[in-house]
């Protein structure tokens, strides 16, 4: 009896050790307070790696596109500017206070995805569309989409064509490492069409094919369609056919394993989202400091610590409005109505008004 009762005693002794052990691997480490150079303190999150390596580079570096007016493209001056590039700038103010505080890396659709793994980027806004193949495989992080998306298909105005089902036996140019590739197989093949995927490195190289008749139909987001349209030799030379292919939400996205870092991306996204509900601009944002609605205080960093959770300053929901606008302004200016584009908001509409954007809440 002894004997079995030192047993149990032995076993209980070794479970207990196994689930001290989890239990120091399982349980999230407090935040660490940092004396800055101003003698103030600073709120780190340990598991916040890949913030504190942003911090500490001073830039955050931005992985884009610079083909593609409206969403992110290299204006004649030589500046980044598109829709992409100012979500981009709203990951920096709310880490820096500094919108500029960041470094663009224009990557192709090939190159974008191994520049994350390997972390030549820190976060990729590169209308990018979010899969489950990309989530689980490649190791990506997704935040909010940004934009909702779903391919198309452009074609010579002059081909008579004006469905996908006219497209028999037509050589199709796509750009390579992009969900349109995938889409355009399954959705001819659906519809029993012959033709001849022509596989382009580039958009720019395939636009350009395109233009010079080499081949007889182009595929990909329909909002690329109709940025691209506005930079042809002839842009009303060209239609663009009603059946929409995928659905295609685009967003960024980062690595895969830094809950703080992705935290950060995901709320400085939400934050524009958020701000254009409550109604509150870059041009307005100084009057909401002092709402005394308890919910905008918060929002905007004059009470609470929503921001030092995150590792952040408490403001960098203010300084993203302000350095950049919510996400109207951002539409409308790369996009909308203001833009060469004119695109509507649709979907992209709050959920307030018809569409599906919708901020959780800052509490």
């Amino acid at each position: 009896m002894v004997k079995r009762l030192v047993m149990l005693l032995g076993i209980f002794s070794i479970f207990a050790l196994i689930l001290t052990g989890c239990s120091d691997e399982d349980v999230a480490a407090p935040p660490t307070e940092t004396t800055d150079a101003t003698g103030g303190t600073e709120t780190t999150k340990v598991n916040g790696s890949k913030l504190a390596e942003i911090k500490d580079r001073g830039k955050l570096i931005l992985g884009t596109n610079n083909q593609l007016p409206g969403f992110g493209y290299m204006n004649s001056d030589g500046q980044y500017e598109g829709f992409d590039i100012e979500f981009g700038q709203v990951v920096a103010a709310a880490i820096f206070g500094d919108k500029d505080a960041i470094e663009y890396r224009p990557l192709s659709s090939q190159e974008r995805f191994t520049a994350v793994q390997t972390g030549e980027v820190d976060i990729l806004i590169r209308n990018t569309t979010w899969t489950l193949s990309r989530d689980a495989e490649v190791g990506l992080a997704f935040g909010p989409p940004t934009f909702y998306d779903g391919q198309g298909m452009m074609v010579p105005k002059d081909s008579g064509i004006s469905s996908l089902e006219e497209l028999q036996g037509a050589r199709i140019g796509v750009e390579q490492g992009t969900t349109t590739e995938l889409n355009l197989m399954d959705q001819l093949s659906k519809r029993g069409i012959d033709f001849e995927a022509v596989v382009f490195q580039d958009q720019d190289g395939l636009v350009a094919a395109y233009e010079s008749g080499t081949i007889d139909a182009w595929t990909t987001d329909q909002s690329a369609l109709a940025s691209r349209m506005t930079t042809m030799q002839d842009p009303n030379g060209h239609v663009v056919l009603p059946e929409v292919m995928s659905k295609e939400p685009l967003g960024p996205a980062v690595l895969d394993g830094d809950s703080n870092f992705f935290d950060i991306m995901q709320w400085a996204t939400y934050a524009t989202i958020q701000a254009e509900e409550y109604g509150i601009t870059s041009a307005n944002v100084d009057e909401f400091m002092t709402s005394e609605d308890p919910d905008i205080l918060r929002f905007l960093g004059v009470e609470g610590n929503l921001g030092e959770q995150l590792g952040l300053e408490n403001d960098f929901v203010y300084q993203i409005i302000k350095q950049v606008g919510n996400y109207s302004e951002i539409y409308e200016r790369n996009l909308g109505k203001e833009s060469a584009f004119g695109l509507d908001r649709g979907i992209n509409a709050q959920y307030t008004d018809g569409g599906i954007l919708y901020s959780p809440p800052f509490r």
